[in-house]
C-alpha cells in the first residue's frame, strides 16, 4: 500500500459487471478532480487471441481440461504484482491494452494492431494521483505473486453465479459473436481456476457489491433478458466497516428501502446501486486524497 500513490482495484469474473463499476468510478474521479491513471486486467493476458487458441488446444491434447484465462498459466501475476507496487513506490509504471474488437482497434489504428492482439508497453502517462485498475485479478494472491497487498481500496464485484453467468452469456454472443454453446464451454473450462483463483479474492476485498435478481435465474441458458437493476436487490458487504468509518445510519437514511442485514452489511435496491456507490465511495476517495496530500506535504 502507498499514501503517496494509492491504488484502487476493482475485480470480479468475466461477465460480473466491473465495467459498470469502472464507469462509475470515472465519473466520480472527473467530480473529485482526480486524474486516474487507467490499467485494464485484460492487457496481463499471456497470450493474445490466435496464441490463447493454441495453448488451450495444447493443453488438451495434454488431457487438461481446465487451462483458462481465469488461471496463473494464461496470466502475468508476477508482472502484475510488480506493477503495482511500481506504482506503490514511484507514481509511475507500464500499461499496455488488449483489442477486444474492430471497433477497438480503431482507436488504436496509430499502433496498427487488430481485434484479439495487444498494443506494445508503454509508460502510464505521468502526473496521475491514482492508479485505477478493472479486471479478474486485482486481489489475486498466489504464492508467487500477491497483487492483492498492494492495493489500497479493493472493490469486489460478484452477482450471484447464475446472473454472472447470463450477463456472460447476453455480452459474448450479442458483442463479440460467440455462439451460446461456446459460451457455455468457456463456462465449463474455467469452473477450476473460477473456484482457485477468482472466488478467494472476494475474502480479500475492502468492499463487495453483489447483485442479486429478484427474478427467476435458475436456468441461465434460456434467459432471454438479462434482470433489470428493479429487478434486483445489492448485497453491499465491508470486510472493516471502522477503517473508512462507514455510516450506515447515514447510508440508510439516504438510500429508500435500504435495511441492514449483518452488522458489516448493508442491502439496497438494484436501481440504487449507483447511488449507494457515489455515497459509500466518495467519502472513501476524499480520504485517500487528502492523505496523499498530506503524504506529500
Amino acid at each position: 500500500m502507498s499514501r503517496k500513490h494509492p491504488i484502487i482495484a476493482v475485480t470480479g469474473s468475466s461477465g460480473a459487471g466491473t465495467s459498470t463499476v469502472k464507469e462509475a468510478f470515472e465519473h466520480m474521479f472527473r467530480r473529485q478532480s482526480i486524474n486516474a491513471g487507467i490499467i485494464e486486467g485484460d492487457s496481463f493476458h499471456r497470450y493474445n487471441r490466435v496464441e490463447m487458441k493454441k495453448a488451450m488446444a495444447e493443453a488438451e491434447k495434454a488431457g487438461n481440461r481446465n487451462f483458462s484465462h481465469f488461471g496463473p498459466e494464461a496470466n502475468l501475476f508476477a508482472e502484475l504484482s510488480e506493477t503495482f507496487a511500481r506504482y506503490g513506490e514511484t507514481g509511475a509504471c507500464q500499461r499496455r491494452f488488449y483489442i477486444h474488437n474492430d471497433e477497438e482497434a480503431q482507436r488504436f489504428a496509430h499502433f496498427n494492431v487488430k481485434a484479439g492482439e495487444f498494443t506494445p508497453w508503454e509508460d502510464l502517462p505521468a502526473g496521475s494521483d491514482i492508479l485505477f485498475y478493472e479486471g479478474l485479478h486485482g486481489c489475486v494472491a498466489t504464492p508467487e505473486a500477491n497483487v492483492a497487498k498492494h492495493a489500497d481500496l479493493k472493490i469486489g464485484v460478484v452477482p450471484v453465479i447464475n446472473l454472472e453467468w447470463i450477463q456472460k452469456i447476453h455480452r459474448d454472443t450479442k458483442h463479440r459473436g460467440y455462439s451460446e454453446e461456446a459460451v457455455m464451454d468457456t463456462i465449463l473450462r474455467r469452473m477450476h481456476d473460477y473456484m482457485h483463483f477468482i472466488v478467494p479474492q472476494f475474502k480479500l476485498t475492502d468492499i463487495n457489491f453483489q447483485r442479486v435478481p429478484v427474478v427467476d435465474t435458475s436456468d441461465p441458458l434460456i434467459a432471454r433478458d438479462i434482470p433489470t437493476p428493479d429487478e434486483s436487490m445489492v448485497v453491499i458487504r465491508f470486510r472493516k466497516p471502522d477503517r473508512f468509518d462507514i455510516d450506515f445510519p447515514f447510508l440508510l437514511s439516504m438510500i429508500k428501502d435500504s435495511f441492514m442485514s449483518r452488522r458489516n452489511t448493508i442491502v439496497v435496491p438494484g436501481g440504487k446501486m449507483g447511488l449507494a456507490m457515489e455515497l459509500i465511495l466518495t467519502p472513501i476517495l476524499r480520504r485517500i486524497m487528502a492523505d496523499r496530500k498530506a503524504a506529500l506535504g
